[in-house]
C-alpha cells in the first residue's frame, strides 16, 4: 500500500484509523473521506480530507483518479441497532458502499478492505468457540449485510482477481470517538456514565456474553491483514478475532474494584437483546493466527484501566 483512501473516515473507527495509517505510511498517503460536514470540518486539521458520497460512484472515482489511490479502507456502515430501525436505509448505505467500492477496486486495480462483524452469524451458529467456517444465519440487516458482503468480496477476488481482505470485528472498544448505534456500545458508554455521574443503566442482559476489542488491537489488526503475504491467507472474507469476552456483570466488577461508589443497573432494551444473544459468545480465531499472524496484546483489566485514565482526562 502507497496510497490509502479512507471512506467513512469519521466514524468510531475511521477517526482513529487516519492517524495510525498516517504514522506508518506518511501524512500525504492518506486521504480522509467522509459524508458529513462537521467530520470533514474536523479532519481537515488533521488529514488531507475529501467531501464523499460513497453512493455516488463517479464522485468517489474522481477521488480514487485526483489521489492515484492503491488501497481502499471502505468504513461505511449503518450499524446493528441503528440498521434495525430502517432495514430498507441500511442495505442501501451498507451495500451500496460495498459495491462502488468493488467496482472501483476491479476497475483501478486497488486493495479493498472492508470489514465484517459477529453480526454475520446467528442463533443457530455455534457460540461458544464459534468456527472460523460455519452456518450463519443472521436475524439483523446488517448481520444479512455483512454476510452478503463477505461472498460478494470473495466472488470479486476469485472471479476478478480483486485483492479483498476482511476481519469479522467483534465489539470495539475506543477512548476516541464515540460508538455510532451497536449492540456493543454499552462497553464504551458505560466509562463516559460512570466517570461523570458515578451511575450507569445497561440494556443489554446482564449474563450475555460477547467478544470485544480494543481499539489499538483493532487497528493493528486492519494494518497486519493488508500487509500479509497473500499466498499465504486461505479465507480473506473474513477472518475471526477476538482478544477478550466478558459480560456486563464481568465489565462494571472490574470497574467497580477502580471505582467502589460506581453503581449500575439495567433498563433491557428487547431489540438489543435479542440481537446479542444470537450472537457468539467467543469466536475462535485460530486461523487469524496461522493465516498472517494475529496475536492481540490487551486484556479487560489492561483494557479498563486505559479507558478510565484516557476518558478521565478527556472529561
Amino acid at each position: 500500500m502507497k496510497r490509502i483512501l479512507i471512506v467513512g473516515a469519521g466514524g468510531q473507527i475511521g477517526t482513529e484509523l487516519v492517524p495510525y495509517l498516517q504514522k506508518h505510511y506518511g501524512y500525504d498517503n492518506v486521504v480522509a473521506a467522509d459524508l458529513r460536514d462537521d467530520m470533514v470540518a474536523k479532519m481537515s486539521e488533521m488529514a488531507i480530507t475529501e467531501k464523499l458520497d460513497i453512493l455516488d460512484i463517479n464522485a468517489f472515482e474522481a477521488v480514487v483518479k485526483k489521489y492515484n489511490i492503491d488501497a481502499i479502507f471502505n468504513m461505511v456502515a449503518l450499524l446493528s441497532a441503528t440498521g434495525e430501525k430502517n432495514p430498507e436505509l441500511a442495505w442501501k448505505i451498507n451495500m451500496g458502499a460495498l459495491l462502488n467500492s468493488l467496482a472501483l477496486a476491479k476497475e483501478y486495480k486497488t486493495a479493498l478492505f472492508t470489514p465484517s462483524s459477529i453480526g454475520a452469524f446467528g442463533e443457530n451458529t455455534p457460540h461458544d468457540d464459534t468456527p472460523q467456517d460455519t452456518v450463519m444465519r443472521p436475524n439483523t440487516i446488517y448481520g444479512v449485510c455483512k454476510v452478503s458482503g463477505e461472498l460478494l468480496s470473495d466472488y470479486y477476488f476469485t472471479r476478478f482477481g480483486v485483492d479483498t481482505r476482511s476481519v469479522r470485528f467483534p465489539g470495539i472498544i475506543s477512548n476516541g470517538a464515540l460508538p455510532g448505534g451497536g449492540t456493543t456500545d454499552y462497553a464504551v458508554e458505560v466509562f463516559y456514565e460512570v466517570l461523570k455521574h458515578k451511575h450507569y443503566t445497561c440494556p443489554i442482559p446482564p449474563d450475555t456474553y460477547m467478544d470485544m476489542l480494543y481499539m489499538p488491537d483493532a487497528l493493528n489488526a486492519i494494518t497486519q491483514l493488508m500487509e500479509a503475504d497473500p499466498t499465504k491467507l486461505v479465507h480473506r472474507n473474513s477472518f475471526n478475532i477476538t482478544c477478550m469476552s466478558f459480560t456486563p456483570t464481568q465489565l462494571f466488577e472490574k470497574i467497580k474494584q477502580r471505582i467502589p461508589d460506581a453503581v449500575f443497573d439495567y433498563d433491557v432494551d428487547p431489540v438489543k437483546a435479542q440481537i446479542s444473544a444470537s450472537w457468539p459468545n467467543k469466536l475462535d480465531d485460530t486461523c487469524a493466527r496461522e493465516e498472517w499472524g494475529w496475536n492481540p496484546q490487551w486484556d479487560i483489566d489492561a483494557m479498563v484501566d486505559d479507558m478510565l485514565d484516557k476518558i478521565s482526562k478527556k472529561l
